[in-house]
């Protein structure tokens, strides 16, 4: 345990009312993580579905320096970790939706997995997993709280490669907990993850001694003015983030509600053209009929003169 972390263990059982810094802030999911190993074992072992007797260490490989600028261009807060130093294993806390994690996720792994040394046999290739914990719906049209992809053969569902795996755990769908995700306690932490409050907290510590240890990690970080310095910085970060997404979305509604209106404009102009051209092709029609009907009285007409002119003659002949 971190040496900030010897305060009364016991301390955070009298907190009440409303945590300021909760694990759904990404740098106090960070810092929670790195402050206490027994923890992350524990998240560790419900994740990856391996029991915690056959976990012999863990060790975060990107550790962060407390105080370090958030506004550094390469400060990443997801979390690499080393599994019994034969697989990686990265997870991220990810409250925003920026439509892009399908991509960032990859990429992620993509650049994880890329861990043979130069002349090592590409088979020494590391395991590696990529866990993001969301605070939305990542599908919204196929809710699932916890679900994981591989590589595999889209006809027969044969796996690929089992040394690339990505995982995602929806925090808004706990109630989607499969027996599965039960028996390994995911539904567990993530309501500790979305725990706001210290009693929500204190509830979810009384039914295991990981997540006690967690709670008393969660006040500690919080009881560090330069952590929640820190955490205020991200909340901030992330307000911001929240408020452009919304401006984008929005732009983007009126864009299509523009282009909607814009097709339904030359909807409407082709209708009128079209309705145009039928009613000058009926014009058409209609003076070609009475140009036939004019013609046709017309030779009409010079039969009735003809005959008059015959009957005339044929009177004069009779007389």
């Amino acid at each position: 345990m971190a040496k900030n972390e010897q305060l009364n263990n016991e301390e955070w059982r009298n907190a009440t009312g409303k945590i300021d810094y909760c694990m759904t802030n990404d740098y106090m999911f960070r810092m929670v993580l790195q402050s206490n190993n027994n923890v992350l074992k524990g998240l560790i072992s419900s994740m990856m579905h391996v029991p915690l007797s056959d976990i012999k260490s863990v060790e975060i490989v990107n550790p962060i320096e407390l105080g370090k600028h958030i506004d550094d261009k390469d400060f990443i807060l997801d979390v690499k970790v080393m599994l019994n130093d034969n697989s990686i294993i990265n997870l991220e806390m990810q409250v925003t939706n920026c439509s892009n994690w399908t991509n960032r996720s990859l990429c992620y792994l993509c650049r994880t997995f890329d861990n043979v040394q130069k002349g090592e046999d590409y088979n020494s290739a590391i395991p590696v997993t990529h866990i993001g914990f969301l605070d939305y719906d990542l599908f919204p049209d196929e809710l699932e709280f916890y679900s994981t992809y591989m590589l595999q053969n889209v006809e027969t569902g044969k796996i690929y490669n089992s040394k690339f795996r990505l995982s995602v755990l929806s925090l808004n769908q706990i109630k989607l907990a499969t027996k599965e995700d039960k028996k390994w306690h995911i539904d567990e932490w993530a309501r500790l993850f979305k725990a706001t409050t210290w009693e929500e907290l204190k509830m979810i510590a009384e039914k295991d001694k990981v997540y006690s240890e967690a709670a008393n990690s969660i006040y500690v970080q919080n009881s560090d003015e330069t952590i929640r310095a820190m955490c205020e910085a991200r909340q901030e970060a992330i307000f911001h983030e929240q408020y452009v997404q919304k401006q984008l979305k929005e732009l983007q509604e009126a864009r299509d509600e523009a282009i909607f209106h814009e097709q339904y404009v030359q909807k409407q102009l082709k209708e009128l053209k079209d309705a145009r051209d039928e009613a000058i092709l009926h014009e058409q029609y209609v003076q070609k009929q009475l140009s036939e009907k004019d013609a046709k009285l017309s030779e009409q007409q010079n039969l009735i003169e003809q005959l008059q002119a015959e009957n005339k003659k044929l009177k004069e002949k009779l007389k």
